[in-house]
């Protein structure tokens, strides 16, 4: 346990404190609130969604009482909505574009409207859509994050065989083991992942992709499969790897006791094993994008006594949306803004911090520090290992169709956007099967949501005065 400190507070009052932030609506909020939209014809909310979801379709259905197929309009065009519901920034995509937010001051509640359909879905256990007949080919997906997972369902829906390979004991990549769970807990995104399986997606843990040879070998607990393996078994490949290790701040005492990442503590903080989980009395999280907020406020609700969020730039400059900042503020987190970490003080574990405030250096007090300053680019896994391009920022090149520079290659995800959102990621997933299915047979397919047309033009008055 790194010999951090134990949360000081019960069990009963940290499951309060994770509480999901946004509950779940019932049968008649879900009715009432639907009855509220205005249905609008080519409405701003759809083309807000990156994934394009027939926002007012979706809502029309709850509102007559047809729940199951509003859930089915939600994963036809994205098979991760469940976790969307729940992690989307919905304040600056489909609700920021709400035209009630103009007329009344208060937008439709898209995201948990899509939380109620989804979640009922899965409570009964309704498989929305099943594997098409087999057509005979073969697609192997390395990762299965948010990218990979929408992949391999519209793939499964083309009748392909697809294996899933994953690195970690769990599917579901960031939506497993990064988002806060008061935001969500992780058996939101392996409900999804259960019925991504159940359409015949075979999903192959603990196995990482290497460079190499033809052979695939065990070690220890993980199993490493060659790319070249890969390219034999599959007739197209699709890599959804995400991101790679937090980037370092390169200042003394980094490697310290009491020094943590913080998307490597928040998966701690999702096995809700409570007592088990690191934490100081003091803690500083160094970076100000939304996965900040997520350690400041975890620590926080964990019990840290005092948690100070630290940042190099100013509050207007920080990365993290303005609604996440506001829950910041709210759960007591102290800010330190244009303030660089300079060396992190400590003989064995950390017990302070030297910092750079304008021309003044000082020291501040502090047991523990997270890092969440972005996660570096995993070039050399696409350029050494899978032997495609990237550019100059380490991301892997993609065409439209997510085809990588070489033809039977594609990718998607973070890994080629450098970093986004779970429903971005997603909809790369789909255009990439689209590009798959393309390639592999000449055949074009278009699934919902995959391309949002321009909205028409208003009819031109032929007597205008």
């Amino acid at each position: 346990m790194d010999n951090a400190f134990c949360t000081p507070l019960d069990i009963t009052q940290i499951e309060h404190n994770f509480a999901e932030i946004n509950p779940a609506m019932s049968a008649a909020e879900a009715m009432q609130e639907a009855n509220r939209c205005l249905y609008c014809y080519d409405a701003p909310c759809m083309h807000a969604c990156p994934t394009h979801i027939d926002v007012p379709g979706f809502i029309k259905k709850i509102a007559s009482g047809n729940v199951i197929g509003s859930a089915r309009v939600i994963f036809d065009a994205n098979p991760i909505g469940a976790s969307c519901a729940r992690v989307c920034p919905v304040e600056v995509l489909c609700e920021g574009a709400c035209v009630e937010k103009t007329l009344i001051k208060k937008p439709i509640e898209i995201g948990r409207l899509q939380r109620y359909a989804t979640d009922h879905a899965m409570a009964v256990d309704k498989q929305i859509f099943e594997k098409c007949e087999p057509n005979g080919m073969s697609v192997g997906i390395v990762g299965s994050g948010p990218a990979g997972l929408s992949c391999a369902a519209y793939l499964a829906r083309l009748g392909y065989d697809v294996t899933v390979y994953e690195a970690k004991e769990k599917a579901g990549g960031l939506d497993t083991y990064g988002m806060a769970e008061y935001k969500m807990p992780q058996t939101v995104s392996l409900s999804e992942v259960d019925h991504i399986a159940r359409m015949g997606v075979k999903f192959i843990l603990n196995t990482r992709i290497t460079g190499g040879d033809d052979e695939t070998e065990i070690l220890g607990k993980v199993n490493r499969v060659s790319m070249a393996m890969l390219r034999e078994w599959h007739d197209a490949v699709f890599l959804g790897v995400g991101l790679g290790e937090t980037n370092k701040l390169g200042i003394p005492g980094e490697d310290l006791d009491g020094v943590f990442d913080a998307l490597d503590l928040i998966e701690k903080i999702k096995t809700r094993d409570w007592k088990s989980i690191p934490l100081g009395q003091n803690v500083v999280v160094i970076g100000a994008g939304n996965t900040a907020i997520d350690a400041v406020t975890q620590a926080k609700r964990l019990g840290a006594e005092k948690v100070t969020l630290m940042y190099r730039r100013t509050e207007k400059d920080a990365p993290a949306y303005e609604y996440e900042l506001e829950l910041a503020r709210k759960d007591g987190i102290e800010f330190m803004w244009e303030t660089i970490p300079v060396e992190i003080k400590g003989d064995s574990r950390v017990n302070g911090m030297t910092v750079l405030q304008g021309e003044s250096e000082f020291a501040i007090d502090c047991d523990m520090v997270i890092k969440a300053i972005g996660q570096q680019k995993m070039a050399s896994f696409f350029t050494d290992i899978a032997g495609v391009d990237v550019d100059e920022k380490g991301r892997v090149v993609v065409n439209g169709q997510m085809q990588t520079s070489d033809a039977k290659i594609f990718a998607g995800g973070d890994c080629a956007n450098g970093g986004a959102e779970a429903v971005d990621a997603s909809q790369m997933g789909k255009h990439a099967a689209m590009g798959i299915h393309e390639t592999l047979t000449g055949e074009k397919v278009e699934f919902a949501g995959a391309i949002l047309r321009d909205p028409p033009k208003a009819p031109v008055d032929p007597n205008p005065h």
